[in-house]
């Protein structure tokens, strides 16, 4: 039986088994998912030879990269692109971003593929800018995006954040964006965790205010949201602000933390069926690493088997915990980690030398976990290459004793 060479935090070195193959990986979905919406954010992958360091720009392998999109597809999850996942504002320049927002969203309609991607402010260069010129960056961007066909996650702006005073800004430059969608858009609200730079969204550090705030907003263009993405590792604030939206508003999880319990929700309504604010649906970065573990987890839901789910999906969790561990915000490394031992690219590197951004003991943990998990889409390939990458890395692997 094949092994995995395990590295500890003190430099122990250790075996464990891998684990067969989980059996739904060979099962895609022959019907769309409906008990919930979800959708991965998806990473980028970068050309091997490209100079993948610090400050440069984004150099993609535009075939592995399009074709991560297509596996998400193929299991019936939508695609949420050009997002912090993607590395925006960590490596993924306003060029590339653009190119991969049009890219995507041919091959999205290529194959019926669900897909929204960011719009944010990003593309300015300078740090800070007039709420006039906030909202004229948002616009830019959302005609640039709603003229390629997809669909729209209006991002947490750190100019926004920077210029804002207090609450009415936020509503104001809200209002002004929002009245010029033509079709309805999730409002992201990305926590500090993620980017510190965010610290106050929606003009205020008590959630609670905040949350009023977003939902001021909503309850402003009812036609013009269709959900709010909540990224701030709080379950229960999420579901506080889940139980206030209208009903013409879905709560999609953003909680890498506690995704399994808020999909799955506090169970059936009055009439045996489910009403939508007692559960999250999901856009997750965690679904762009279990990909086929989302989408057999989402089956058995959509099936009525609740303990199927949690049975398949829960043990995901301490793997995301892990991925998105702190400082959070270098969770692409785990991604795109776990895409190369799935086979998904071919070299483990990020644009911005992001694969340098955590260590070796914090990747065999998510070696370890992925493979109790049944995350490993084909264990015998991760094991060859996470052991191969070890080895190179200057770990000695212990020797087997002959008695």
């Amino acid at each position: 039986m094949s092994e995995f060479t395990l590295l500890g935090a003190d430099g122990a070195v250790t075996r464990e088994p891998v684990a067969d193959a989980p059996a739904f990986a060979l099962a895609k979905p022959t019907a769309p998912l409906r008990s919930r919406v979800a959708y991965a954010a998806a990473h980028v992958v970068p050309k091997i030879h490209a100079d993948n360091t610090p400050g440069q720009p984004a150099d993609i392998d535009w075939d592995a990269t399009l074709a991560f999109r297509h596996h998400v597809w193929s299991w019936g999850l939508g695609v949420a692109d050009a997002m912090d996942t993607a590395q925006r504002n960590m490596g993924l320049d306003p060029v590339a971003t653009r190119e991969l927002i049009a890219r995507s969203a041919a091959e999205a309609r290529s194959v019926g593929g669900a897909l929204v991607v960011g719009v944010n402010t990003d593309h300015v260069e300078a740090e800070s800018i007039s709420l006039d010129e906030v909202v004229a960056a948002y616009l830019e961007q959302l005609a640039f995006t709603e003229g390629e066909g997809a669909g729209v996650v209006l991002m947490a702006s750190r100019h926004l954040a920077r210029a804002a005073s207090g609450p009415d800004d936020y509503r104001r430059v809200y209002d002004r964006v929002l009245e010029k969608a033509q079709t309805p858009v999730v409002l992201h609200w990305l926590g500090e965790a993620f980017d510190p730079a965010l610290r106050g969204y929606f003009g205020s550090t008590d959630a609670r205010a905040a949350a009023s705030v977003l939902i001021d907003i909503i309850d402003a263009h009812p036609d013009k949201v269709a959900g709010v993405k909540m990224s701030l590792l709080d379950a229960d604030k999420e579901i506080s602000v889940r139980a206030r939206l209208p009903h013409t508003a879905r709560m999609f999880t953003g909680d890498d933390f506690n995704y399994v319990g808020l999909i799955a929700g506090d169970g059936p309504g009055p009439d045996g069926g489910e009403e939508r604010g007692t559960y999250s649906d999901a856009l997750l970065g965690a679904f762009a690493a279990v990909a086929p573990l989302a989408s057999a987890a989402i089956q058995r839901l959509d099936a009525g088997d609740r303990d199927g789910y949690l049975a398949l999906l829960g043990p995901s969790e301490e793997l995301s915990r892990q991925v998105f561990a702190a400082p959070t915000f270098y969770y692409k490394t785990g991604v795109a980690f776990l895409s190369w031992l799935n086979g998904h690219q071919p070299g483990f590197q990020l644009v911005g030398g992001l694969h340098s951004a955590r260590s070796l003991p914090h990747l065999s943990e998510i070696v370890r976990l992925a493979n109790a998990a049944g995350a490993l889409e084909d264990p015998e390939l991760a094991a060859a290459r996470w052991n191969a990458f070890l080895a190179v890395s200057g770990v000695e692997t212990p020797r087997t004793v002959l008695l």
